[in-house]
């Protein structure tokens, strides 16, 4: 790796695995967590799907701040530790079950994924700022996205087995341990990255850090009470208008800097503001994998495990045991009016018995085997690392023809790509007779093969496409600015979970799902020659 890529990638490559480690094995049982009746919150659907929503999109938000820090005062490293630090606490404190315990987790959480997240891509780009290494930088980016996705693929196991063993807490335990290997790993690295974290020289043009502060980020607490206490609530909740109108003032600031930049920063930053907008579509989509998708594995999937695997998955305590009730015997009357006795079964775990087909239920006091429903978050994550390599080799021959796609058009195809795979979920759906039924647990596993395609192909670019476009004075704000991005689009992707109980036909919700990517896809084709003339004459 050392010949083709900079030494410091395998330290940031670990890093970054094991705080997404800890973030997915977090994120994966946060909604099971909220709505457990026994030793969670016992929310509702919706109510967890809108805290859901809120939750990621603030922790997508925050790297606004931690970016502009990065930039003009603390530097990339000591950002880095301070927002690793600050994570491992915040998932460790979950481990408390107190709601005043889980909201000051979720801050902590929130604050220091806002310090971490943007500096370390931008450091990782800085490294490929070197001419040695610059035509690399998309694959050093689809590297690096990969050890995000085996730490996402490997805590999902994890958390089964302690939740199962020990409890919500031992699986938010294990996931701030996993954050703070990964702050010991980047310390490890320092001397391969030091020299790259320099803190840039501000512009006369930018505005003061002072300033940001009272002129942004005041009036943005400002418009988000006012989105909170409004009599009616605008989309969805008290929480989503607190957000969306929170931000009006963080857009406001990506706005200014375009007109204030110089000359020739402007076609650049434009070109990365337009896909911003663009992929909010994706995220909103995508990161429904913590919401609907959790509820589609957990309720509509048939997750009973096959025999054969059954003591091997027992070995590893990855087996979550379902057992049914009987209640006292009714009598009813058949068709010849003859008394009979039938003993009814109650089941203490409605979501998956009440789709189940007859024949496939349990007796009394008999259980079923199933997959924990947390594991099909490892899905995606699994396919991220398989199918990486063959994504890359896939570029690697275009680019020796000299035929490789543009980074905004790889964006573009990933758009369509991400669409397609909503059809997928469609089948399944019907496949499942609109929930009469469970689904076999491969339209889950395709649904995601075919969405992670598209996901190889927009998110590890969008992150190339800052550290390409971006003034090196802004790389790590811009950064933020991908990332607030993908905050809006979280929180959009909690509101349309929060919709799924209100479709009668769960088809329709796919649809929407396409149409909104779909939508997003023509947008970027559309936008594709201004934005391949700006990357002619900038990178």
């Amino acid at each position: 790796m050392s010949r083709k890529h900079p030494k410091a990638l395998p330290f940031l490559f670990f890093s970054e695995m094991w705080e997404r480690f800890g973030y997915y094995l977090m994120i994966g049982i946060f909604t099971f967590y909220l709505k457990g009746t026994v030793d969670g919150f016992g929310m509702s659907e919706a109510e967890a799907s809108d805290l859901y929503g809120t939750f990621i999109a603030f922790v997508f938000l925050t790297p606004f701040i931690g970016g502009l820090l990065a930039d003009r005062v603390l530097g990339y490293r000591r950002s880095i530790t301070i927002g690793g630090l600050m994570m491992g606490i915040g998932y460790c404190l979950m481990a408390v079950h107190d709601i005043n315990a889980l909201y000051a987790a979720m801050l902590l959480v929130i604050l220091g994924n806002g310090f971490f997240k943007p500096n370390i891509s931008t450091l990782l780009g800085n490294l490929y700022n070197d001419p040695e290494y610059k035509a690399r930088k998309d694959e050093g980016y689809n590297i690096f996205y990969m050890g995000i996705n085996i730490g996402a693929f490997v805590c999902n196991f994890f958390g089964a087995a302690l939740y199962n063993v020990y409890g919500w807490w031992a699986a938010f335990t294990a996931a701030g341990i996993g954050m703070f290997i990964g702050i010991i790993i980047f310390w490890a690295g320092t001397k391969h990255f030091k020299h790259v974290d320099v803190i840039k020289p501000v512009s006369e043009k930018d505005m003061p850090l002072m300033k940001i502060f009272g002129v942004i980020l005041l009036p943005a607490i400002g418009f988000g009470l006012i989105g909170f206490f409004l009599p009616e609530p605008l989309v969805g909740s008290r929480s989503t208008d607190a957000f969306l109108l929170g931000c009006i003032p963080v857009v406001f600031f990506y706005g200014r800097l375009l007109v204030k930049s110089p000359q020739e920063e402007k076609r650049p930053i434009a070109a990365m503001l337009a896909i911003f907008g663009v992929v909010i579509a994706f995220w909103a989509v995508f990161k429904q994998n913590g919401s609907t998708l959790n509820t589609w594995a957990d309720r509509y999937t048939d997750r009973e495990i096959p025999s054969a695997m059954l003591p091997a998955m027992k070995t590893f305590y990855l087996v979550d045991t379902i057992p049914a009730y009987a209640k006292d015997s009714v009598v009813e009357m058949d068709h010849q009016f003859r008394s009979i006795d039938k003993t009814k079964l109650v089941y203490d775990f409605p979501s998956y018995y009440k789709n189940l087909q007859e024949e496939d239920c349990p007796e009394p006091g008999k259980s079923v085997y199933a997959f924990n429903a947390n594991l099909f978050q490892s899905v995606n994550p699994f396919w991220v690392v398989a199918l990486t390599p063959l994504v890359l080799a896939f570029f690697g021959f275009l680019r020796r023809r000299g035929k490789e796609p543009s980074t905004p058009a790889k964006i573009a195809f990933g758009l369509v790509i991400s669409a397609l795979s909503c059809f997928v979920m469609v089948g399944a759906v019907y496949a499942a007779d609109n929930g009469a039924i469970k689904s076999s647990a491969w339209w889950f596993i395709s649904s995601y093969a075919v969405i992670t395609i598209g996901e190889l192909f927009l998110s590890p670019m969008g992150l190339s496409m800052v550290s390409k476009l971006s003034p090196p004075r802004l790389t790590a704000l811009m950064m933020g600015g991908w990332f607030l991005a993908t905050s809006i689009g979280n929180k959009l992707s909690g509101v349309l979970s929060s919709l799924w109980d209100g479709y009668d036909d769960k088809a329709n919700f796919f649809y929407v799902n396409f149409i909104l990517l779909g939508c997003a896809a023509v947008l970027m084709f559309a936008m594709l020659k201004w934005l391949n003339k700006i990357f002619k004459e900038h990178v």
